[in-house]
């Protein structure tokens, strides 16, 4: 984590992520560079259906390679770059038919190193391998969910997932929001932990470095008038005037829960994650 001197009230409390790790010079592979058009969270018809949205510096998007399939086929990391569209840190790989690929950075790779995809590689950072060949107590991140789709779960900076148990054609997962959640044993995991773990810990330090990251202002309710939101209205500090905390759109929120109760998926959770409320 990287401070700075207080030469302002907004460098006073500012931090941002250490660099320092990161190749020296690398400018990003023009072959994996994607253009995305910016929306500002505009659907189709124009209409903003993603608030606080917009602005922001010019970015292009790096094509990152999530599956990692080659078999048995050694990659050596030639760069670690910085993404603008990710919290974590990535890697230029290339592997021994010459062909180059971004991945996701785990904590503690440096370029020079090499990595394996093989149905069971060596332990060691960055090597991706079926979870059943895994031992138990070991973090892995960029998780299949499905085997060959690719990674879904533990891919942003600092994320992993601990492997609990294999039995039965299935792996146990703990996530870092505590759920324990069940896969087919036979989906891609790669060793260690995400890339850029203090991320959660940076200090924008000012609102203008917000809007550099495409992010615009967020007006509380109670600033709004009664026709633009619940809470609106009233002379001076009011209380919300209301038993249930709702949204902008009157819709019930704090407590109300969102995930469809039918959803597939659920089977495969063992265990639920303990929400913070009801943690202490």
């Amino acid at each position: 984590m990287k401070s700075y001197r207080p030469t302002s009230a907004s460098r006073r409390n500012m931090t941002s992520s250490d660099y320092s790790t990161l190749t020296k010079g690398a400018r990003p592979h023009k072959r994996l560079l994607v253009r995305l058009k910016a929306n500002a969270g505009r659907n189709a018809q124009g209409r903003i259906t993603v608030r606080h949205q917009g602005g922001g510096n010019k970015k292009l998007y790096r094509v990152i390679d999530f599956k990692q399939n080659r078999m048995n086929q050694k990659a050596t990391v030639e760069t670690l770059e910085y993404d603008p569209y990710r919290t974590a840190f990535i890697a230029l790989v290339k592997y021994e038919d010459g062909s180059v690929a971004y991945i996701l950075a785990p904590e503690k790779l440096k370029a020079g190193d090499e990595i394996l995809t093989a149905e069971a590689a060596p332990l060691k950072t960055g090597n991706r391998m079926q979870l059943k060949n895994i031992p138990l107590g070991q973090q892995v991140y960029n998780i299949e969910m499905q085997p060959g789709r690719g990674g879904q779960m533990a891919r942003s900076a600092g994320g992993y997932a601990e492997v609990l148990a294999n039995a039965d054609g299935y792996t146990d997962l703990k996530l870092k929001s505590g759920e324990v959640r069940r896969v087919t044993w036979n989906c891609l995991a790669s060793l260690g932990q995400v890339s850029n773990a203090e991320w959660s810990l940076v200090n924008f330090g000012k609102a203008g470095r917000s809007r550099w990251m495409g992010i615009r202002p967020t007006v509380r309710g109670s600033a709004m008038n009664p026709v633009d939101h619940p809470y609106g209205g009233g002379e001076g500090a009011q209380p919300r005037g209301t038993r249930k905390p709702k949204t902008l759109w009157g819709k019930v929120t704090g407590g109300h829960k969102t995930r469809n109760p039918k959803k597939k998926s659920n089977q495969f959770i063992v265990k639920r994650r303990v929400s913070k409320r009801n943690a202490k």
